[in-house]
C-alpha cells in the first residue's frame, strides 16, 4: 500500500523498538533531528582524565564539593557558626519534648 508507514520504527542505530513519534532512542541515545537522525557522541560524562592520575587533584575535589579539605575536625567543627547554632537550639528542643512526653516537666 502507498503511503503506509511500518508498524515497527527501529533506531537506525542500535535497533531498539521505538514508537513512531520518538525523538531520541532510550538505549543509545541518538536523536532525531526533523527527519533524519543524529548518533550519539562517545562523551560518558565522566571527564577522569586519561588514567595517569596527573589530572585529578584530589584536595581541590574536596574543596569544590564539600567547601573544605576533609582534614582535620569533625562534622561540628566544620560547621559555621549560624549552623552550630541552630544544631544546639535543636537539641534542647528535642530533649525539652522528650522530657515532657516522658513526664519529667
Amino acid at each position: 500500500m502507498k503511503g503506509s508507514r511500518p508498524l515497527d520504527f527501529r533506531c537506525p542505530t542500535c535497533g531498539e523498538s521505538l514508537s513512531p513519534n520518538a525523538r531520541s532512542c532510550g538505549r543509545c541515545g541518538a536523536r532525531r533531528d526533523g527527519s533524519d537522525w543524529v548518533a550519539p557522541s562517545t562523551y560518558d560524562g565522566l571527564d577522569l582524565g586519561d588514567g595517569d592520575g596527573e589530572d585529578f587533584d584530589y584536595d581541590d575535589f574536596l574543596r569544590r564539593e564539600f567547601g573544605h579539605d576533609g582534614r582535620g575536625g569533625n562534622w561540628f567543627t566544620r560547621m559555621t557558626p549560624k549552623e552550630r547554632f541552630w544544631w544546639v537550639v535543636a537539641v534542647i528542643v528535642l530533649a525539652a519534648f522528650a522530657a515532657l512526653a516522658l513526664g519529667r516537666w
